[in-house]
């Protein structure tokens, strides 16, 4: 086995972190914050602290934000700097070349030859999704990596197919997107990542939308469900990951924060943990609610059922406006999710 970024770990016995329990509303968020998840707290580090820029998700019209944690969040939170990686050789070449140096690289693939997705995608469906990979041995066509719950090992074809090895070797007119992570010789102290959170917390509210994004979702959430009925049922699955999954897991989350900040001392949030997770509960039961829609083509009461997200939403906004915002808010309530 070649040099690892973390050789305390093996994927036979490795621990997830608790905010991929199986026990949360989305346990799997989307690939690029679920290695993330995993890398900060293998450095000893709290992910939870990262995730105050939550509060800028918005409603693009067909979809919530990709949410992805700020690259210069986790500079100032951990040190951490992240770049790009040219890539004009291999791209495994560049990413052990960075393990050498006990860097993690971020890497683009294929989730076709991923085994952890085995039952979604794992050799029946091509999608790009990032991984971090921790070591790998090319003679054995070995890798450890991180992607989506935890830290995972693949072998042999996938090995090569990950890498566009051997018989899965072809001209590609893009090569792979790449980052990789150098780590500080000396982390920061709690005070300092717990400072600098609220710091970004109230950054980031000052960024957050101009009005209620869930309201402006459930305005046109009937008409679009009635559109996706005119199309395959795969198509469903797209719409539900990229609008009430990625709200859902966004808030989840938030939620996550707020019970850190709790922990730190932030008794005052307490009851914002419970609002964010009002918006997760939700998103996951109208998902339950548009599948049998898409089934038998009705759709009403669809924009009523995220009325519960919608208020808490408001009320979150509130609360964390008077403990974090500018003494002036531009936050105004909206009454109905139907915009009445």
């Amino acid at each position: 086995m070649t040099q690892a970024v973390f050789d305390r770990f093996n994927a036979a016995t490795y621990v997830r972190s608790p905010l991929h329990s199986q026990d949360r509303d989305w346990p799997e968020t989307n690939c690029y914050l679920d290695v993330w998840i995993e890398v900060l707290p293998s450095l000893g580090l709290p992910a939870e602290a990262c995730l105050s820029y939550s509060v800028t998700q918005d409603f693009e019209g067909d979809q919530f934000t990709f949410f992805k944690v700020p690259l210069e969040d986790l500079e100032a939170l951990y040190g951490l700097k992240v770049t790009e990686l040219a890539i004009y050789d291999r791209v495994e070449n560049h990413v052990q070349q960075q393990i050498e140096r006990g860097r993690l690289s971020l890497v683009e693939v294929d989730s076709y030859f991923l085994p952890d997705t085995h039952g979604v995608g794992y050799h029946e469906a091509h999608g790009k999704t990032t991984i971090a990979v921790n070591w790998m041995d090319f003679e054995a066509r070995t890798m450890e990596y991180f992607h989506g719950l935890g830290l995972h090992r693949l072998d042999g074809d996938d090995f090569d197919g990950v890498f566009q090895r051997g018989a899965h070797e072809k001209t590609t007119p893009f090569l792979p997107y790449t980052e990789f992570v150098k780590v500080p010789e000396t982390l920061p102290t709690p005070a300092h990542i717990l400072s600098v959170s609220e710091s970004l917390l109230r950054h980031h509210l000052k960024r957050r939308p101009e009005q209620n994004p869930i309201a402006a979702f459930a305005q046109v959430f009937p008409a679009q469900v009635e559109k996706i009925c005119e199309r395959e049922f795969g198509f469903f699955h797209l719409y539900a990951f990229n609008t009430l999954r990625q709200l859902g897991a966004n808030f989840e989350l938030f939620s996550s924060y707020l019970d850190w900040l709790v922990a730190e001392g932030r008794t005052e949030m307490t009851e914002g943990v419970e609002m964010a997770r009002t918006i997760s509960s939700t998103c996951k039961m109208v998902q339950f609610k548009l599948a049998r829609a898409v089934m038998r083509k009705k759709f009403q009461g669809l924009d009523e059922s995220l009325q519960p997200a919608v208020n808490a939403w408001d009320s979150l906004m509130q609360l964390l406006d008077r403990h974090y915002g500018d003494e002036e808010t531009r936050f105004s309530p909206v009454v109905s999710a139907a915009g009445v």
